[in-house]
């Protein structure tokens, strides 16, 4: 047995250490860091700088345009002509445009009689109006309910199509595309599209149609969304924060500037001229609405927003449905961002500043660099410097900015400020999923077009919170342990574990806390936190 040395089985650096696995380790470690980590670690601190300097220009910027608005009092009816609607008595309801009201829904069955009955009740004059229920249901029964729903509609004199294909490619722009060649829409001039969960007041085409009626330029109308489930727990109010966000400031201040900013698939009102110049519906992303609005951009048309304008809907509560929301809206902008890229720098009919406004703030910060630094930075990053103490990230790049792009993000919803700790944890955590889909959407990979509708609730919303405290919750692994965010977790905890004991960067609170948070999400925990409203 002699014969068979230490130095045959191990290097000689590891002669000493071959039955402490730990030192072994800790050996390996030293040997590659220097010539290999730290060199790569520096460049993705300076990366991560850099996107987070771009991502703190973009929303001080965004803030300062929000707050001149605010001040100068730059509402729609100073911007653009408005006159209300009236009657001719020579030509009657003749005087008023045709609108088509389209709702696509998909096995809808907790929300199909609250979305047609909103529409329903709209206020516009009866023969001036139409109601087109696009069903791509594929549940026998909740199709012949949704049938029974627009045949009772029907025999009260109002003028409802309930239409049915027999696929779904497409999804739901294939289902509007399809909408749009029926016979009976050449006589309409405009189209409302709400998703089968939105509930608009009887008065949205009274406050939306005239400013397209009397701006030939302007192509879109879009409303804000308004939460009815805003306080069902803790999940929804962290949702509310994100898009108030998106409503209160950035939809606004594209809406100021360049008369550009995304559809959000719903709540709003198209010229049909403008849809049609555009190419019409596309189903080459998952976000076929901010397709449609990019194109009809570049082609010159003019977007109006209106923040006064609220549309009832509901946010998703359960964080299975959020997840796959969240997939969407982060892998579609990402994809479609690779897919116009060269066709937005081709174009000939928008100006230069407007180009790089969709390019650089609209697609590139917004769609591409918020997702990435949130997670790389302060989930990967960050920590990773713990074990690496050759490499410093200065105090502004990991305390200061991010400070303040959380304050200029959380003012949007000011009730909800005491929960900024929650929300910012919240928001590290679905940053790993956003990040995730915003790779697969750049590189077109493997989810790139999954489609998943988010699950709605309706008026089932207070029967399902009174269950909840009888029922107990079926423990499924696959439905409830979330491993990316266990691994995330366990990453956190075991860099915050090593600046404890041996660390100087002082992170340890920060890395600890938002492990613990990985834990509750990736344990499947995240419904059952509820707030004091």
């Amino acid at each position: 047995m002699d014969r068979f040395s230490s130095t045959t089985l191990f290097p000689d650096t590891l002669a000493g250490t071959r039955d402490d696995l730990t030192e072994q380790l800790t050996i390996i470690w030293e040997q590659i860091k220097a010539p290999l980590i730290v060199p790569l670690l520096r460049i993705a601190v300076f990366l991560c700088l850099l996107m987070s300097i771009l991502l703190f220009i973009e929303r001080v910027y965004m803030g300062i345009v929000i707050t001149l608005v605010k001040i100068f009092g730059r509402k729609p009816e100073k911007r653009y002509k408005w006159e209300s609607l009236k009657d001719d008595v020579e030509i009657g309801n003749s005087c008023y445009p045709m609108v088509l009201v389209q709702i696509p829904m998909y096995n809808e069955k907790e929300v199909y009689q609250l979305s047609i009955g909103a529409a329903c009740g709209l206020s516009w004059p009866s023969d001036r109006i139409i109601i087109q229920v696009l069903d791509d249901s594929t549940d026998p029964i909740i199709k012949k309910l949704v049938s029974m729903e627009c045949q009772r509609w029907a025999s009260k004199g109002i003028d409802i199509k309930y239409e049915i294909r027999d696929n779904r490619n497409g999804y739901k722009a294939g289902a509007l595309k399809e909408g749009l060649k029926h016979p009976y829409v050449k006589q309409c001039d405009y189209v409302a599209i709400f998703d089968a969960d939105f509930q608009p007041e009887p008065d949205f085409l009274w406050r939306t149609i005239p400013f397209l009626v009397h701006n030939p330029q302007l192509g879109l109308v879009q409303a804000r969304w308004k939460f009815v489930n805003a306080d069902e727990c803790l999940m929804t109010r962290m949702q509310e924060m994100s898009l108030d966000y998106h409503f209160t400031v950035e939809q606004e201040v594209g809406s100021s500037t360049y008369a550009f900013f995304g559809f959000n698939g719903t709540a709003g009102v198209w010229r049909i001229a403008a849809l049609e110049e555009a190419g019409g519906w596309k189903d080459r992303t998952t976000v076929e609405d901010m397709d449609l609005a990019v194109r009809a951009s570049l082609k010159g048309w003019k977007f109006l927003y209106l923040s006064a304008l609220k549309v009832k809907n509901e946010l998703p509560s359960t964080f299975k449905a959020y997840r796959y929301q969240q997939h969407r809206w982060s892998c579609g902008p990402a994809n479609l961002f690779r897919k116009m890229f060269m066709e937005i720098i081709r174009n000939k009919k928008v100006s230069l500043w407007k180009k790089i406004h969709v390019i650089y703030s609209f697609f590139f910060v917004r769609k591409v660099v918020a997702h990435i630094v949130t997670f790389v930075f302060y989930c990967v990053v960050l920590p990773a410097t713990v074990l690496v103490p050759e490499v410093e990230v200065p105090k502004w790049g990991a305390v200061y900015i991010p400070s303040i792009i959380t304050i200029l993000n959380a003012v949007g919803t000011p009730r909800s400020l005491h929960l900024i700790i929650f929300w910012i944890l919240f928001e590290n955590v679905m940053s790993l999923h956003r990040t995730k889909a915003t790779f697969i959407g750049l590189l077109e990979a493997g989810r790139v077009n999954e489609w998943i509708v988010t699950e709605k609730l309706g008026d089932v919303l207070k029967m399902k919170s009174a269950s909840k405290a009888v029922k107990k919750p079926r423990f499924r692994f696959g439905d409830r342990l979330l491993l990316l965010e266990l691994a995330t977790g366990a990453y956190l905890f075991f860099c915050g574990c090593y600046d404890v004991a041996f660390g100087k960067n002082h992170y340890f609170l920060y890395l600890f806390i938002q492990a613990f948070a990985f834990f509750i999400i990736g344990f499947g925990h995240i419904g059952t936190f509820v707030p004091n409203s």
